[in-house]
């Protein structure tokens, strides 16, 4: 007998040719909302981050400073 044999046709999965059933895809649309969510909120706190350090060097090796003026 041969593996290929026990493996299952497309035709017998239950989400081939547009067969999902209301509540799995239901699902997968709340999981993609969610996701998108997470990001845009994400995303809003990323942008409005004003408290960027731009210095580069230490104290005993004072470095540049990368801030606007003078």
């Amino acid at each position: 007998m041969s593996k290929l044999e026990d493996e299952p046709r497309l035709e017998d999965i239950e989400d081939f040719d547009g067969k999902e059933s209301k509540e799995k895809s239901n699902t997968i649309r709340l999981v993609i909302v969610l996701i998108l969510i997470v990001g845009a909120i994400y995303t809003y706190f990323k942008s409005t981050n004003d408290t960027v350090d731009d210095y580069v060097g230490t104290p005993e090796k004072p470095g540049i400073t990368t801030t606007k003026g003078k």
